[in-house]
């Protein structure tokens, strides 16, 4: 819920947005760049800044073509 408050805040400002989950790749980086605790973990971060262009409609593949289940 914070991140839906706070992606609606940044767009009613004219900013734009994304949700960014690849860590651990990062973690070291992040952690030593801006002093962030031992104890804390990364879980998500959310870049923002101006909207250069619009994105315009993004075209999906269906979910049986994204998504697969095993050992079930």
């Amino acid at each position: 819920m914070l991140q839906l408050s706070v992606w609606t805040a940044l767009s009613e400002e004219g900013l734009g947005a994304s949700i960014q989950h690849y860590n651990p790749l990062i973690d070291a980086e992040v952690r030593e760049t801006f002093s962030i605790p031992e104890s804390w973990q990364l879980l998500a971060e959310m870049p923002f800044g101006d909207i250069v262009s619009d994105t315009g409609n993004t075209e999906r593949k269906a979910a049986a073509d994204r998504v697969k289940v095993l050992g079930l």
